[in-house]
């Protein structure tokens, strides 16, 4: 078994390195692989020519933060949706199931409206992970009982806050005005015009979210098995599962912040990657990694491309692949699958 996901890892990280070397090179001005791979050396050595070339800057400041940037969202959307099905032991749960990116939609609303002139790059998404933090405080005061983090309550709690925070939108929506475009944009998702500054801003938190996920794998994988005997094995369960929430909810707040309402990465990579790997969230977190900034790279690449020089919210790709696929997984893999 552990030569099979040795030889499964090395393929995902080829396929993840192919996906992206070759989204370099796609665009409205196409560039050869050689090429697009002969520019990010020199920038890693330091080569690159003084100014930089028309080449260099396509690559080095519009595409490749785009393309790393959407590897990065790919991967906090499908390590988050791993975490929560997880956790909530429920197979349609997804980042967006407890309301964090609700949360984040209501406070990116609010900044559109309240700041329509902001210069500020940071200003949409500071406000979005204010509103998916507040989103999440919400959900956990709601959810918790005595103490205890049940399972059900928490997934209750979540549906309840997210359908208040879209009626919430809606009636942004309604007294948006000459808003209306830019918040419909960011609600369907998308990576366009987004830079070096927005990917750094979000790599802390997936960082330390991705870290504390895998440093409770173990726990969790117990506590699939039965709390009452993740108990008896010295877990304890409902620290655990705070844990698991706040740093899944972290992850999505970050991604969610940057990129809007992308939707179907944290649902359906997951299981994909769950019937390939196994459960053993051990090699699961770092499979959907992978596969989710593997699918939103080849996704983005399709949206920006198919209708040039216009490009649609990667969002709408995302709902368009994934809503098939998914109903494919779950009729060909139903008897193979397994929490």
């Amino acid at each position: 078994m552990r030569g099979r996901r040795f030889l499964l890892f090395a393929l995902l990280i080829f396929i993840a390195a192919g996906v992206m070397l070759a989204a370099v090179g796609i665009g409205a001005v196409m560039m050869p692989l050689r090429e697009v791979a002969g520019i990010i050396w020199s920038a890693l050595r330091g080569a690159l020519s003084r100014p930089f070339t028309p080449a260099e800057t396509i690559i080095l400041q519009v595409r490749l933060p785009r393309i790393l940037l959407g590897f990065l969202i790919g991967a906090s959307l499908s390590v988050a949706g791993t975490a929560f099905q997880g956790l909530l032991q429920n197979p349609l749960a997804d980042p967006y199931t407890i309301g964090v990116s609700s949360g984040a939609a209501v406070g990116a609303t609010a900044a559109m409206l309240l700041f329509p002139g902001a210069a500020s790059t940071f200003t949409v998404p500071l406000a979005g992970f204010c509103g998916a933090l507040l989103a999440l405080f919400a959900v956990y005061r709601l959810g918790s009982v005595g103490g205890r983090l049940p399972v059900v309550t928490v997934l209750l709690a979540g549906v309840v806050v997210s359908s208040f925070l879209s009626a919430v939108i809606s009636l942004g929506m309604l007294v948006a005005n000459e808003q209306m475009r830019n918040i419909f944009v960011w609600l369907a998702g998308g990576l366009g015009q987004k830079g070096w500054p927005l990917l750094l801003l979000i790599i802390p938190y997936f960082i330390i979210g991705l870290a504390v996920l895998i440093y409770l794998s173990r726990d969790l994988n117990l506590i699939l098995l039965g709390e009452e005997d993740a108990l008896s094995l010295g877990v304890e369960v409902e620290r655990t599962k705070r844990w698991i929430l706040v740093a899944a909810s972290l992850i999505t707040a970050g991604a969610v912040s940057v990129s809007g309402m992308i939707g179907f990465v944290g649902l359906i990579v997951p299981h994909a990657m769950r019937i390939i790997i196994g459960p053993d969230h051990r090699y699961l977190y770092p499979a959907a990694l992978l596969g989710g900034g593997i699918f939103l790279v080849a996704a983005d690449t399709f949206a920006r491309t198919v209708i040039a020089p216009a490009e649609i919210p990667v969002g709408i790709i995302t709902a368009f692949l994934g809503a098939p696929f998914f109903i494919y997984l779950l009729r060909r893999h139903r008897e193979k699958y397994r929490f």
